[in-house]
C-alpha cells in the first residue's frame, strides 16, 4: 500500500496508507480529513478537493486536464503546485506523496 502524507490546514502532518487505484481525494476523505470537502464526489466539477503537491512528485503526476486547470483558476489560493486531489490516482510510483490541503475559497 502506498503511503500518503497529508498536511492539514493547521499544519499538522499525518502519514496514512492508501489503496492503489483510488484517487488521492478518496484516500484523504476515507481517513476522516473533514477539511477536504470534495463536494462533487470526484467528478471534477468543483475545486473543494484542492491540494498542494510536494514539488518532488511533479514529474510523477498525470498531466492536468483542461477541466482541472479551469476549476483551479477559480481558486484564490492556486499556486504552481495546485492540483485537484480527485484527479490524481494513487499508484506505487506516488508512494510517499506529500500533499497539503489548500485553504478554503
Amino acid at each position: 500500500m502506498p503511503k500518503l502524507i497529508v498536511v492539514n490546514r493547521a499544519g499538522e502532518e499525518q502519514e496514512i496508507d492508501g489503496e492503489t487505484g483510488l484517487s488521492v481525494m478518496e484516500v484523504i476523505r476515507d481517513h476522516g480529513f473533514d477539511e477536504l470537502l470534495a463536494l462533487c464526489g470526484g467528478c471534477c466539477s468543483c475545486a473543494t478537493c484542492h491540494v498542494y503537491v510536494d514539488p518532488a512528485f511533479a514529474g510523477a503526476l498525470p498531466p492536468m486536464s483542461e477541466d482541472e486547470n479551469d476549476l483551479l483558476d477559480s481558486s484564490d489560493h492556486r499556486n504552481e503546485t495546485s492540483r485537484l486531489s480527485c484527479q490524481v490516482q494513487l499508484t506505487g510510483a506516488l508512494d510517499g506523496l506529500r500533499v497539503t490541503i489548500a485553504p478554503e475559497d
